[in-house]
Order: C-alpha cells, then structure tokens, then sequence
C-alpha cells in the first residue's frame, strides 16, 4: 500500500502539472466533464466530508482549553475555511480587473498571485496528508479518495489558471503539484493528534465545499445536468458499497 500510495500521489501531482495545458476530448465537451466533476464532489461533499465533520467534533471533544469549546462548533471551523477562500476568490477577481483597467493584463498581480498559491499549497499539503491516511483503511477507500482527489484538482486549475495565466502555468502548477507529494510524505513519517488532524481538517472541509460549489457546478448556461445526475448518482453509489 506505501509504494501504491505513492504512485497515486505522484498521479494527483502530474494532474496539476499537465491537466489544465491538455485540451479534453472532442467527444465530451468541457460543459459535460465540468458537471460530472460537480457531480462526483457534491456526493463526496454529502457522503463523507459531512460524516468526517461529525467525527472531527467527536475527535475534538476531548481536548480542553479553546478547542473544548469548539467541540460543539466545529463547523464554524469548516465555515472559517470556507470564508477564507472565498476571501481570496474575491481577492483575486479585483487584482484581475484592477490590474486590467490600469495594464490590460487580464491576471493578478504578482503579490496576490503568491498569497493564492501559497494558501492553496498549504490546502493540497493537508489534502496529501489525508490521502496518506486514507491509505490505512483500505484499496478501495484510496482509489475512491483518488477519484475524488483527481476530480477535484482538474477543475480547481482551471480557476487558478484563469485568475493568474502564465505565472499559474510557469510556478503555480509547479508548487501545488510539490504540495501534494510533501503532504503525503510528511503523512508517512509524522503522525499527528487525532484532534489536530481533525481540526485542520475541518478549516481544510470548508475550502473544499467553496471550491465544489464555485468551480464544479457550472453555471446554468453552460451547466449539464444530466452529466451531474450521473457523477453524483454513480459516485454516492461507490462511496455507500466500498
């Protein structure tokens, strides 16, 4: 399971280096992989980001201080998150169009550019971290984790290639894909808290459901529902067998 684990990291990490430069098939336009990858995240979101924050305010419970009295709120944790990259969507939408009524550059700025990769680096470090953990429950938990992970990453590039065009394409993709491979190394030769990972995990759930919600679910115009129905329908039916 170690050296698959590995080459599964590997793999996320090539699909951020190469996913967003490769044009898809001519047979599934991007409208229809876009809404099955919404598909796919919004029955991981419900079937076990949920249930992971249910167990994450179990795990919490029992530490004291400021942590014993998140231990009943620890979705305002998974709301943190949310708000946080939502912030730095926002963030980076005004340096896009700053920048392009001063320069005609459609992208960031530098500095806002490095502040949304490096939060997103720490985001897939936490993810590789986790992906390492999946390890311990099982093939078919890491290969469904895998899915999820691949998914989720693709469509997550395109937004950041939109934001930041060729700083993306030249550093960018580059530090995430390192990030993901970093996390899952420091996942095999450091085990942290119970609690900890689930505290992390819960600001990590929050950036997770933003990122489903902006990125996989397309807008209506150029949104497939079809495709949808069938990514979140196949993908709820693996998660409730595995």
């Amino acid at each position: 399971m170690v050296s698959l684990g590995l080459l599964l990291a590997v793999c996320l990490a090539l699909l951020h280096l190469f996913a967003s430069t490769i044009p898809g098939p001519s047979w599934l336009p991007q409208r229809r992989w876009v809404s099955l990858a919404g598909g796919i995240s919004i029955a991981y979101i419900f079937l076990d980001v949920f249930p992971e924050l249910a167990h994450a305010q179990a795990e919490i419970e029992h530490v004291g201080g400021l942590v014993e009295y998140l231990e009943r709120h620890v979705y305002i944790l998974a709301l943190l998150g949310l708000a946080l990259f939502y912030g730095l969507d926002k963030w980076a939408l005004r340096s896009r169009s700053h920048n392009q009524a001063m320069t005609e550059n459609d992208h960031t700025t530098i500095g806002v550019f490095w502040v949304h990769i490096g939060a997103f680096a720490i985001y897939n470090g936490v993810l590789g971290y986790l992906f390492r953990e999946s390890e311990d429950h099982g093939l078919i938990a890491c290969l469904l984790l895998f899915v999820t992970l691949g998914v989720h990453f693709v469509v997550n590039d395109l937004g950041l290639r939109e934001h930041h065009k060729h700083a993306y394409d030249r550093f960018g993709r580059w530090i995430l894909a390192a990030s993901i491979i970093t996390g899952w190394a420091v996942g095999q030769t450091l085990k942290l808290n119970p609690a900890a990972i689930a505290t992390v995990w819960a600001l990590v759930a929050g950036g997770i459901i933003l990122n489903v919600l902006k990125e996989e679910l397309p807008e209506e115009r150029e949104s497939d529902f079809g495709m949808f129905l069938m990514g979140a329908v196949g993908y709820s039916a693996l998660l409730l067998t595995a």
